[in-house]
């Protein structure tokens, strides 16, 4: 176990960051981080200085010789670092209320990874990603980068498609919280189970549940008819029970808005009229949270912190660094890239699958050919992936409205090519790579 580490979070002053130090403390041990860098802009200058006064408060609460550094200059955090974390929002939540207002418009759904909402953070999220990685090559090649910025699939994607750049790992709290789920229904420890996830992120599916050699699936299946899992940030719908028995594997919770299209829409239609989007409600939250992160008495993380939708974020975060760190081999559900584990996804592209984390980074289980049920609808959101991350790369609009266009959730290419033009130019201050 190397001594001494040292990792840079970019978004440091996030609300997240607590539940990434609570994380890191409760892993020093086999996870003996030297120097944390807490690294934001300009605009988040406050915020990361509320943010890591309190980090330094858990480290000293916890008495771990962990030093915490703020910085605005980027490179000079990236130096020497073993591992570099993502969890930053281009536009602050600003920009994502925008994302979810603008596509009500035009008859499309808003939200923050899926639809007209997922092109535009992509949009504003993936030149940056390509700084910090250009940065890493220069002062920190060794590095492991650990992505939680969303679109994390499409962030993944344009990783591997053009950066070339293979010490990138991203992690998400979807497939957790399902893991999580599944073991209370089985009543088993969660650490005893190794679930096969395959396909997308935000779009992978549950192929076996594997408990003491055995594969549990079908009882999770079974138990729908009494409890179902879902998240804060996703509609409480059941699944049809028929559907699911019938498809064979176990979706997300953010299937639904591709199986339960009408009525995710309705509902958010609903709550735009309401003036109660997801944005606006973290927003509400946010305030909140930094009001008690300004406490000089709180030294922990705050419980209301799980309300943000973030929950579980650091355990897969931090599990994966110190699996890498400590070679452990053991099962955790990761964006990395394909190489034949999925057959019918192309080589090469960013795939969700379950892998074992080595120092050597993930080495993904067999997945092999998806079932027909599911295959073209994977197949398809792998294609408008591909098609916007090669606009973004190509800093052309144009390209990345038909991406738009073609996404599965587009029911009109005239009101996608609509709303997309509105969002460009509401979005503007946030697109000058692009050609325009």
């Amino acid at each position: 176990m190397k001594s001494g580490i040292k990792v840079v979070t970019i978004g440091g002053g996030s609300s997240y960051t607590p539940e990434l130090v609570e994380g890191f403390i409760k892993r020093h041990q086999e996870l003996p981080i030297k120097e944390l860098w807490l690294v934001d802009i300009e605009q988040g200058k406050e915020k990361l200085e509320i943010v890591g006064q309190l980090a330094k408060r858990m480290v000293k609460k916890a008495k771990i010789p962990m030093e915490i550094h703020l910085s605005l200059d980027r490179r000079q955090a990236l130096k020497d670092a073993d591992f570099v974390t993502t969890q930053f929002r281009v536009g602050q939540l600003d920009a994502r209320v925008l994302d979810e207002k603008i596509p009500a418009k035009y008859h499309m759904l808003g939200q923050e990874t899926v639809g007209a909402g997922g092109v535009f953070k992509a949009l504003r999220t993936i030149p940056v990603i390509i700084d910090i990685i250009n940065d890493i090559r220069d002062l920190c090649p060794n590095a492991w980068m650990i992505n939680f910025t969303n679109p994390a699939g499409i962030v993944s994607e344009a990783v591997f498609r053009h950066c070339e750049f293979h010490r990138f790992i991203g992690v998400c709290n979807v497939p957790i919280n399902l893991s999580n789920h599944f073991a209370k229904t089985l009543d088993v420890k969660v650490k005893d189970l190794i679930p096969y996830f395959g396909g997308l992120n935000h779009l992978s599916y549950v192929f076996n549940v594997f408990h003491r050699h055995k594969n549990r699936l079908g009882e999770i299946i079974e138990d729908l008819k009494e409890k179902q899992m879902n998240m804060k940030n996703i509609d409480a719908l059941d699944w049809d029970l028929n559907f699911i028995e019938h498809l064979g594997v176990y979706p997300s919770p953010y299937h639904k808005y591709y199986y339960y299209y009408d009525e995710m829409y309705d509902k958010y239609m609903r709550q735009i009229k309401e003036g109660k989007t997801r944005a606006e409600f973290v927003k509400e939250i946010e305030k909140q949270l930094f009001k008690k992160y300004q406490d000089e008495r709180l030294d922990e993380k705050p419980k209301e912190l799980e309300e943000r939708g973030g929950a579980y974020y650091s355990d897969v975060a931090c599990n994966v660094i110190s699996s890498i760190v400590n070679d452990k081999k053991d099962y955790q559900v990761i964006n990395t890239i394909n190489e034949g584990y999925i057959t019918d996804l192309p080589n090469g592209c960013a795939i969700e699958i379950t892998a074992r984390i080595t120092r050597h980074g993930p080495i993904p289980v067999y997945i092999g050919r998806l079932p027909v049920a599911i295959r073209g609808l994977v197949q398809d959101m792998k294609v408008f992936e591909q098609v916007l991350v090669d606009a973004i790369y190509e800093k052309d609009l144009d390209k990345a409205k038909v991406a738009l266009q073609i996404n599965p959730l587009t029911k009109s290419i005239k009101h996608a090519s609509e709303c997309f033009d509105e969002m460009v130019e509401a979005h503007k201050d946030y697109l000058t790579y692009y050609n325009r």
